[in-house]
């Protein structure tokens, strides 16, 4: 008898067969050859039943039937790939044991133990647990099969993640649709990656911005010229900051002290997922599910890239010779110059910054594969190059530069600068050409003055930003120096910024924690929300849903997202919209994969947590209809946006059924599209009002419509309305809201009449037409 093998995808069956069995007869539902019959899944060929498969009643949504927890999980095939099952049910009758190629990952061990447990397998099986899919790595993955008993851990925490996702997505979504009669979806890790977003949108509106004063001075000795910042707490009034200016501006100084450091800086760690799409969408701007399929594609299709789903930046020692081969292989391509200055000798087992073994646990870090790229898509090229830049990055020495720190009294009032010498370029040489690449954050010495870094809330001296040189800088100590120059710059406190994918991402990876530190974010790594192969299917939940839109890259949470998280709360449920409490139920499922924590503890606690949700939502208050008006305009003016045909999903797993409180609701959502006569408005009672309107007796209040900001009173002649596009940007609901209370907004980056880039605030011009201008800053 002969060897099974199920693989997860079809293009991956192909792989292994063409490397272990290259004259296996492809029969279309799998291939065979003399030893091997190779066939496939296609992605999750098996799910958890439906709640209404333990019962009937539960096709009818009723807070009283809930918290629905089941003794034991049943089953259910996905319909749609039906067929593909029973393939794999009579190929396994013919076959002695079994091969289990499906991803190396936690969520491919669940698709073949979802399998294996529906179909009663009972054949012996053995383990495939590979990172590419070239033939070599193929073959010797098979030469190195372990006994699948060796992954029963990482099947345990799979199994768990998967019920844990289903109690609470199914109970919780239930709970607080029936209770409010507003379809809201609740996850156990969509909530609190919306908590995040919810809790930033706070933030940001209710930031007061303060203006404070900075002293610049400009130095000159001998040849060399400098700038420095004044040193102190922080200047609030404009009259003494220009006292300060005014009684240095022409004087003779000294240097108080001198400090020169030379530094090194070190390529950037190579690209685990995470990195990968933060990078893409800070780059080209593409979205975390779009860098995913992007990278699924040149791991599959192409062959050119190793697994990409892994958290890992690091690699193992017998990964070091596949590294040299894939440098090699880029001679004759458009990487060869760079590949012909890289140094072999600087990636080795020693070099810890590279290949650390105990920080690879499933998968090593993203690599190139040695395979030439062929036809790449545009698109899929820029990833691509992505990757090879990175990988390049670390066979050329570090950057070098020369520290300046220079502390300068004139007036007995001092003035800090640092200045930056680069000695070396190093592996930057790398980016030198390469327009998509971050510059180097430091001010060319010479050009526009830098702004400090002094951050929104501190109250100490401002820090010079580095001025970057490329020629040499050199003061002498015991000379004077002139104070050729100096001023007084007003400047201004800034909100935090948005959430991009990108910085939402890097949120999801810590937590919520803001983690600068290498060290702490691989620390982190493991109590993150989601995982890499989750991170970017949520974020795209979050936007079906109808909890969050795009503004550009900037991620907006609606109406409907800051209800949801607003009502959780208020239930008493915290938990729930924890980003740190979900990063520890995360850690605990990856000390179960690991054998290192009980899985049925893991569960009981869950299951706790479940039933204390529903008696928590049980006392609370039912939501007023006006908490969700304006949500069920956004739904109204996507077109049904969130609601999916024939039912739609809650916590993460479909629902069945037409008579669900929350299908009504979201019937009423789909039913209220208004139909104002102006672009900029719609029916007022469908918008959250912004503001009121600042037309001297309209009494009007402000609304957000399909283009524009308007007046409820349209109809009764108020000609107020400011576009969303605006002077090159696209103004928020926030902006809108302190140009109408304040007359201008914080300080944008915005494009003037004439189409050049400009810096300064939008002010309203015209308070009864809405017209506004550019108020430049200096």
């Amino acid at each position: 008898m002969k060897t099974l093998i199920i693989a997860e995808k079809p293009d991956m069956g192909r792989n292994i067969a063409a490397a272990i069995e290259p004259k296996a007869v492809n029969k279309r539902t799998h291939l065979e050859g003399s030893q091997y019959i190779i066939t496939w899944a296609i992605g999750h060929l098996i799910g958890l039943a439906e709640p209404d498969l333990y019962d009937d009643k539960y096709k009818k949504w009723n807070f009283t039937d809930l918290p629905i927890i089941p003794d034991s999980f049943k089953l259910l095939p996905n319909p749609r790939t039906k067929d593909q099952l029973k393939v794999i049910a009579g190929l396994a009758k013919e076959c002695r044991d079994i091969v289990n190629a499906c991803d190396a990952g936690r969520e491919g061990q669940l698709i073949f133990a979802y399998i294996q447990q529906h179909l009663k397998l009972r054949q012996p099986v053995r383990r495939l647990w590979i990172s590419d899919l070239t033939p070599e790595t193929i073959r010797r993955g098979f030469a190195e099969l372990k006994d699948g008993s060796a992954y029963e851990p990482l099947t345990k925490a799979a199994r768990a993640r998967s019920e844990a996702d289903w109690l609470i997505g199914m109970n919780g979504s239930r709970a607080f649709t029936t209770k409010h009669g507003e379809l809201l979806s609740v996850g156990r890790v969509q909530t609190p990656v919306l908590a995040l977003l919810h809790d930033r949108q706070k933030q940001i509106e209710q930031f007061s911005s303060v203006k404070f004063y900075e002293v610049e001075a400009y130095f000159d000795q001998r040849e060399t010229a400098y700038r420095g910042l004044w040193q102190g707490d922080r200047l609030t009034d404009k009259e003494k900051a220009e006292a300060i200016a005014a009684k240095v501006k022409g004087k003779p100084g000294h240097i108080l002290s001198y400090e020169i450091k030379d530094t090194k800086e070190y390529p950037f760690r190579l690209y685990d997922l995470t990195l990968l799409q933060r990078d893409a969408n800070a780059r080209f701007g593409f979205s975390a599910k779009k860098t995913l399929d992007i990278a699924q594609a040149l791991y599959e299709k192409h062959k050119v890239i190793s697994y990409p789903r892994t958290n890992s930046n690091y690699v193992n020692e017998q990964n070091i010779p596949e590294m040299h081969r894939a440098l090699d292989a880029l001679k004759g391509t458009p990487y060869e110059t760079l590949a012909a200055g890289a140094n072999k000798q600087l990636v080795h087992k020693n070099n810890k910054a590279v290949c650390n073994p105990a920080k690879v646990e499933d998968h090593h870090a993203i690599l190139p594969t040695g395979k030439r790229a062929g036809s790449l898509s545009p698109e899929e090229q820029k990833v691509y190059d992505l990757i090879i830049r990175r990988f390049l990055s670390q066979y050329y020495p570090p950057a070098e530069y020369k520290m300046h720190t220079v502390l300068t009294e004139v007036e007995r009032e001092k003035f800090k600068t640092t200045i930056k010498q680069l000695l070396s370029l190093g592996w930057k040489i790398i980016y030198e050409n390469d327009k998509s690449a971050p510059k180097d954050t430091s001010k060319k010495s010479g050009g526009k003055p830098a702004e400090g870094k002094e951050g929104p809330d501190g109250d100490g001296p401002s820090e010079p930003e580095e001025e970057l040189v490329d020629t040499p800088f050199t003061l002498a100590l015991d000379e004077p120096v002139h104070c050729r120059d100096s001023a007084a710059k007003e400047k201004e406190t800034q909100p935090p910024k948005p959430y991009t994918e990108g910085t939402l991402l890097k949120a999801m990876e810590s937590a919520g924690k803001q983690l600068e530190n290498e060290e702490l974010r691989d620390a982190m790594k493991d109590s993150g929300l989601g995982t890499p192969a989750t991170r970017a299917a949520i974020i795209e939940r979050l936007k079906n849903v109808g909890y969050v839109t795009m503004q550009g890259k900037r991620i907006a949470i609606t109406q409907k997202g800051r209800s949801a998280v607003e009502l959780i709360r208020g239930a008493g449920v915290e938990l729930l919209t924890s980003p740190e409490m979900t990063g520890q139920w995360e850690r605990r499922l990856n000390e179960i994969s690991r054998g290192q924590a009980s899985d049925a503890t893991f569960m009981e606690n869950v299951k706790k947590f479940t039933r204390s949700i529903v008696e928590k939502v049980s006392v609370q208050p039912r939501a007023a209809k006006t908490l969700f008006e304006s949500a069920q305009a956004d739904a109204a003016e996507a077109g049904g946006k969130g609601k999916s045909r024939g039912g739609s999903r809650s916590g993460g797993t479909r629902t069945r059924g037409s008579t669900r409180t929350g299908d009504a609701a979201a019937s009423r959502a789909s039913g209220t599209r208004a139909s104002g006569a102006a672009a900029a408005n719609s029916a007022s009672g469908d918008r959250e009002v912004i503001a009121s309107c600042p037309r001297e007796g309209c009494g009007g209040h402000i609304f957000m419509g399909n283009k524009g900001y308007g007046c409820s009173n349209y109809k009764l002649g108020c000609k107020f309305v400011i576009w969303k596009e605006s002077l090159g940007k696209t103004l928020t609901p926030a902006m809108i809201k302190s140009l109408i209370e304040k007359g201008r907004t914080n300080k944008l980056k915005l494009i003037d009449r004439s189409g050049s880039p400009i810096e300064g605030r939008i002010v309203l011009k015209d308070r009864n037409l809405g017209q506004v201008e550019i108020e430049t800053v200096t």
